[in-house]
């Protein structure tokens, strides 16, 4: 390819010219050096190309490597360059080069990636190791050994420099947190196709932390968890890790007494030797009672919805027999069905949702088909055809009208179960969603408005029609569990035939519900709420394609959504703007988002790779891709354009930017000024009173404007805290147990003249009170705002 002395001679494109001729030109550039001569000459070439080739960009790559052969060149000069670019802390020039030239299987992974990972640069990593499976394994190995417990992420960033770990610059350890760092390296896994049990065992018994601490948190402080669902869904966390036991322990304590520390440390039948001496002390009395201790029995039947028909009238189909028996009844045509699907909740633990259990619900009698039972046969044996072929027959004939709430989710969760169900989401017909039904009612303002930590999804549309709603205690019970309690039996029967008399009523009386007497119209299965999700290509926020209906408009108070944890801004914003958003924590996995939206009709807003896993576990239009490229006001805008989200100004600053409580209590100057004395903060943070003062975070805590907005005064209707609504003694302590969070009050907002009052949330406890944040939000949103500024706003109906 090259040869003569004292010159050049060229064969090849025309490209491969140009780059000799530039280097020739850069050769001659550099002090001391001399253009190579002969053979010996194309020795020295190859050594200078490599020092181009790491400042190069990737498209020369090729071409460079090709022109001077350095694939057939001793890897040893190389490496070494690789090593000393490390050494000048240019790790990320280090690693791109050693991609170009496929040198990973020579360098030592753990050196190459340590300092990117310290830098937040896992993108770059997981390239690294792409295409070679023995270093994905190193390198999850690497990262799960910084989740064991007792590890500080500091003693590796603050090492020494030495020539293994030269001094890494720009740290950012923020996401290498054990909980943070184990949700990335068994999404690693997931991606890399490896197993977590061998590779990753403190990843995954980080995240079985975190889901202990969610379901102590649903059992003893939401109690929405009854004791046995809980015990089995921990018994099935913590098994006979050690560690995870110790965890649980504290948990116990930290969450209950005693006595009840000590039951569940016999139900969980964990080691004796770990117990507090109370909590073993306790222990050994319970287990010389003749019988354990119980919880007394309250019968709550009267509060909930009751299944109308008899026991013996829940069939449990599990075989092809049973199939075969009642197929002809679960075929009849021109009759009205229930359906609903339940499934093992995962708490984040990964692994996809698989259907365990099918409820078909007629009139009189309710069918439960072991789907889990079907699943773990021969795929290709007669039992699971059978059961492919009825259900496909089902719901594919147009005679039988299916009810169901947010079916298209239970329908991709049923073809993801059975290979042989994979399209019936498309074959379906004859079906009627009555979540959107539900939505329609919602936005004409039915009765029975949702409050916080009441009844939602589902159960608030039994409430508002039936009078009552479900009973959910069973919902997020171990489905996958045989045989399956009496209670689940109960609930999974309820939950389809509710869809029966719900649909009943509605037909009937359809004025009552603000509805149209055709319940199906428009109202089928992935008809509304288009979004990017149906837009093929690459996943990004786009806007409604053009010429499809337009999207019903959606107040801005029912429009309700669960953001990743990596829009913690754009979810600050919606709530601003009075939407009702639920955020992950760090620690969740982003398929909780899944979860949430399926359980209380959220749509999901999210960005990345995540958004391919999640838009696919729920129905079309139900997950946005959003661009993280824009400010979070930006993409607060584009969201709310794209579900055409009906915005006025009394819904601004209706919710709780910290919590998403929608309730506020009034707070007059003077017990503001008694409180703050009594909490020791008499004088306040320093100030001159001014706005300019506030932190950052209390001027956005500012509620009402002051002169921007004409009329317009914030004045939420809320009622007054009164003595009866605090605790005696200080802190300052609302009678719910939320702390006011007066720390964050400046002396110098009392001394403003014409501020009259404050506002707090029951919720988090934060502090409101009026400044000129509205008018900038109003103004900024003005596009959006459905009345003009300067008429006075309607006082957002917030109830006490």
């Amino acid at each position: 390819m090259l040869a003569g002395t004292g010159g050049w001679r060229v064969k090849g494109p025309s490209l491969e010219a140009w780059l000799i001729c530039e280097l020739h030109r850069w050769l001659q550039a550099q002090p001391g050096l001399r253009p190579p001569q002969g053979d010996q000459g194309l020795k020295q070439l190859q050594a200078q190309a490599v020092r181009v080739l790491a400042e190069s960009p990737a498209s020369l790559v090729e071409p460079l490597v090709s022109i001077f052969q350095l694939q057939d060149e001793d890897r040893g000069p190389l490496l070494v360059h690789v090593h000393h670019l490390r050494q000048e802390g240019k790790f990320k020039e280090a690693l791109m080069l050693a991609m170009k030239l496929k040198l990973q299987p020579e360098l030592d992974v753990e050196e190459m990636s340590t300092p990117l990972l310290l830098q937040d640069k896992l993108n770059l990593v997981e390239c690294y190791v792409a295409g070679f499976p023995n270093l994905q394994k190193r390198l999850l190995t690497l990262m799960d050994s910084w989740c064991q417990p007792g590890f500080d992420i500091n003693a590796i960033a603050s090492t020494a420099p030495s020539r293994q770990h030269p001094k890494v610059a720009c740290l950012k350890l923020g996401k290498l947190s054990p909980r943070e760092l184990s949700r990335r390296v068994l999404c690693l896994q997931e991606r890399f196709g490896l197993d977590a049990a061998e590779l990753c065992p403190h990843a995954v018994a980080q995240q079985r932390l975190s889901a202990l601490r969610y379901l102590c948190y649903k059992h003893f402080v939401e109690g929405s968890m009854t004791r046995e669902n809980w015990v089995d869904h921990v018994q099935e966390l913590v098994g006979q890790n050690r560690w995870l036991q110790e965890q649980l322990l504290q948990l116990l304590v930290t969450h209950s007494d005693i006595g009840t520390t000590a039951q569940c440390a016999r139900d969980l039948l964990l080691p004796v030797e770990l117990l507090p001496p109370a909590v073993a002390a306790k222990l050994g009395r319970l287990q010389l009672e003749e019988r354990p201790a119980e919880v007394p029995f309250k019968d709550q039947r009267d509060h909930y919805y009751q299944l109308p028909i008899a026991r013996g009238d829940i069939c449990f189909l599990a075989s092809w027999e049973d199939l075969a028996q009642h197929e002809a009844q679960l075929l009849r045509p021109d009759q009205v069905m229930g359906m609903d699907l339940e499934w093992r909740p995962s708490f984040g633990t990964g692994g996809r949702p698989r259907a365990s259990l099918l409820q078909v619900a007629v009139e009189g009698r309710v069918f439960l088909l072991d789907l889990l039972g079907f699943s773990q046969l021969p795929p290709g044996g007669p039992a699971v055809q059978a059961l492919c072929r009825l259900l496909s027959r089902l719901l594919s004939d147009p005679t039988i009208t299916k009810l169901g709430y947010g079916m298209a989710g239970d329908l991709h969760s049923l073809g993801a179960s059975f290979p042989g169900l994979v399209h019936v989401e498309k074959e379906l017909q004859g079906g009627l969603d009555l979540m959107p039904v539900h939505k329609r009612m919602q936005m004409a303002k039915a009765p029975g408005v949702p409050r916080p930590g009441g009844p939602r999804g589902l159960s608030l549309l039994v409430q508002q029609v039936l009078g009552k709603p479900l009973d959910k205690s069973q919902q997020l019970s171990n489905w996958d569990r045989r045989p399956l309690r009496e209670g689940q039996l109960i609930y999974a029967a309820a939950d389809a035939y509710c869809l029966l008399e719900v649909h009943r009523v509605l037909c009937r009386e359809p004025g009552r519900f603000h509805l149209t007497a055709d319940l199906t119209e428009s109202m089928r299965p992935g008809q509304s709420d288009r979004s990017a999700s149906e837009v093929s290509g690459p996943p990004r926020q786009v806007p409604v394609a053009t010429g499809l209906p337009p999207t019903p408009e959606v107040p801005a108070r029912a429009f309700r959504v669960v953001c990743d944890n990596m829009l913690q801004g754009l979810a600050r914003c919606l709530r601003c703007l009075g939407a009702d958003v639920r955020v992950l924590g760090l620690g969740e996995d982003h398929r909780e988002a899944a979860e949430l939206a399926r359980q209380e009709g959220r749509i999901i807003l999210t960005s990345g790779l995540p958004y391919h896993k999640l838009q696919a576990q729920v129905r079309a239009g139900r997950c946005l891709s959003v661009d993280c490229s824009l400010k979070a006001q930006q993409q607060a805008m584009a969201v709310l354009k794209h579900f055409n989200v009906r915005v006025t100004l009394s819904d601004i600053f209706s919710r709780c930017q910290a919590c998403n409580c929608d309730q506020y209590l009034k707070v007059s100057k003077d017990m503001m000024q008694h409180l703050l004395w009594l909490d020791g903060h008499q004088e306040g943070p320093s100030s001159t009173g001014a706005e300019t003062t506030q932190s950052e975070d209390a001027r956005e805590s500012g509620l009402a404007p002051e002169e921007t907005l004409g009329s317009c005064a914030y004045e939420p209707s809320c009622r007054w805290l009164e003595a009866s609504d605090l605790r005696p003694s200080p802190p300052a302590t609302l009678s719910n147990g939320t702390r006011l969070q007066l720390a964050g009050v400046p002396a110098g907002v009392l001394r403003r003249p014409g501020l009259h009052h404050f506002f707090c949330c029951p919720g988090c406890g934060k502090v409101f009170w009026e400044g000129s944040h509205l008018g900038r939000v109003a103004r900024h949103f003005r596009e959006i705002l459905k009345e003009p500024l300067t008429q006075p706003a309607e006082p957002p109906r917030t109830e006490p």
